[in-house]
């Protein structure tokens, strides 16, 4: 009797789904999934049921395509136009493993450094769709531990292995409340995309190498609001891997997590970055308990990355209120050379630019002891940098003799702390730089540290007020390096029997 009872009720469920679907398509424009064949069971591929619902929407006009609860195996699903995937509680969109579920998609007209292979592969998929939405309460699930390199990949990390989601040259786009994790590669790729918001959204990408939490790619009128992001690989990533800038972004209230970086411009700088705030977050450790994939600190790399090593121009750029709690590098600012094309057939990119930066009320503790950089290249200072009201408090621990001054340039090196690691800075080593405003800071250490507070390098116009230091800096200067010129620097508070300034 029991058993004629569940297979009744069960029975009952499925049709209730059904005759809800049913009902829903009939008195709004709404088309639910299970009405085009698909099946609920994380087994039978679905792609084609998905897809016809789409396509029927978007040939109607318009509307919302619903996926109910329960588990449905996908391979590629493409966004189209005026389309509204809404995904109801439980519902779970979960990636198939095979090769041929994934399609090579057309390679795109706009160009970056990302289609190597002549295309993307992506769960989820839009070149030039306006309109779109995904929205409810629903999970992505790239399955990205068993998502494989296609055979002889032919670029870094693009090698065949599909992205969650990937929108291309797409505008007015939401994505709201879901849930986001296991990418094969990169979890969220939007590229050279206009008037996005995202909000509301969780990440979780620890299953994979390249497991992005989110990468905002030469986007124009981004907003990320709302979201927690916990990744392997850099968390909240800005890039411009075309032509396109990043121009008008905004990141606010937001936690992220990365065994890499946690909130990053760069690596990829093309056509650089504009307009950009980023406000009321934290970084923080993450929860993740299995091993990096790139052999980082479980702690991550930094808190915050702003970086140009491919051309462009950064400028504009406003920091404020951030809680930055572990990372071994809290602050790195880097302009390199590495002058990477993103297509073979377009100029080698010249020098670019770091200026106008503002960084404001910032508490980072619990850091490691590699120390915050601001750096640029030799006859190409990085420029009117302001870093107001910061807590910086480090491992520290460093003795004498255990640390270089002579930091290599590296200019062509790939742009993170982990290049120099232990700077001779117990808070900012800072070179070739011109402009730099540091005023209302408080660097503590944990451990006696013999490193100065602050080393320079070639650089002019540096003032330095209002700065407070722990009892633990045993170094025997509070500013040391050489090639300071053009400077205005108060003697921290509490600093007496030393010298305060030591350059040559």
């Amino acid at each position: 009797m029991n058993k004629k009872l569940n297979l009744f009720l069960f029975t009952l469920l499925i049709a209730s789904i059904t005759i809800s679907c049913n009902h829903r398509q009939q008195s709004s424009n709404d088309f639910c999934i299970l009405n085009y064949g698909a099946v609920a069971d994380g087994v039978t591929l679905n792609t084609e049921a998905i897809q016809a619902a789409i396509d029927a929407c978007a040939k109607s006009g318009g509307g919302k395509v619903t996926i109910p609860a329960g588990t449905f195996l996908s391979g590629t699903i493409i966004m189209k136009s005026n389309v509204e995937v809404h995904f109801e509680h439980n519902a779970t969109l979960l990636a198939s493993t095979k090769h041929e579920d994934f399609p090579l998609q057309p390679l795109p007209e706009y160009r970056s450094h990302k289609d190597q292979l002549g295309g993307f592969f992506a769960l989820i998929y839009a070149d030039g769709a306006e309109n779109i939405s995904l929205t409810g309460h629903g999970t992505i699930d790239g399955q990205g531990k068993l998502q494989k390199p296609r055979p002889n990949p032919v670029a870094g990390d693009i090698d065949g292995r599909p992205r969650n989601l990937l929108l291309i040259s797409c505008k007015n786009v939401l994505v709201e409340g879901l849930y986001f994790k296991n990418s094969g590669v990169w979890n969220q790729h939007y590229l050279n995309c206009e008037d996005v918001k995202v909000d509301k959204i969780s990440v979780y990408n620890h299953s994979n190498r390249n497991n992005d939490g989110i990468d905002i790619d030469g986007c124009r009128r981004f907003i990320l609001s709302n979201s927690f992001l916990d990744s392997d690989d850099d968390g909240i990533t800005l890039k411009s891997t075309g032509a396109a800038l990043c121009e008008d972004i905004v990141i606010t209230n937001c936690i992220v997590s990365s065994f890499c970086n946690a909130i990053k411009a760069g690596t990829e700088s093309s056509g650089g970055f504009r307009n950009i705030t980023i406000s009321n977050c934290v970084v923080k450790p993450s929860i993740s308990e299995t091993t990096p994939v790139f052999d980082t600190p479980k702690i991550g790399i930094t808190g915050l990355s702003l970086i140009i090593v491919d051309g462009g121009v950064m400028e504009g750029i406003s920091v404020n209120n951030l809680t930055i709690y572990g990372t071994m590098a809290p602050i790195y600012i880097r302009l390199g050379n590495r002058a990477r094309k993103y297509t073979a057939d377009v100029p080698k990119p010249g020098m670019g630019k770091i200026q106008n930066i503002s960084i404001s009320n910032v508490v980072a503790y619990g850091a490691g002891e590699w120390g915050s950089s601001i750096t640029g290249q030799p006859g190409f200072p990085v420029q009117n940098i302001s870093l107001s009201n910061i807590q910086l408090f480090t491992k520290g621990g460093v003795k004498s003799g255990t640390f270089d001054e002579n930091v290599k340039e590296d200019p062509q090196g790939y742009p993170q702390p982990t290049t120099w690691e232990t700077l001779p800075a117990s808070g900012f080593f800072i070179r070739h730089a011109k402009g730099i405003n540091i005023s209302n800071v408080t660097f503590g250490v944990n451990k006696e540290d013999n490193r100065a507070p602050v080393f320079v390098d070639d650089v002019s116009g540096l003032q330095i007020s209002n700065i407070r230091l722990s009892e633990n800096h045993k170094a025997t200067e509070f500013i040391c390096g050489k090639n300071l010129t053009n400077f205005d620097i108060e003697k921290p508070l509490g600093w007496k029997g030393r010298k305060w300034i030591k350059t040559k």
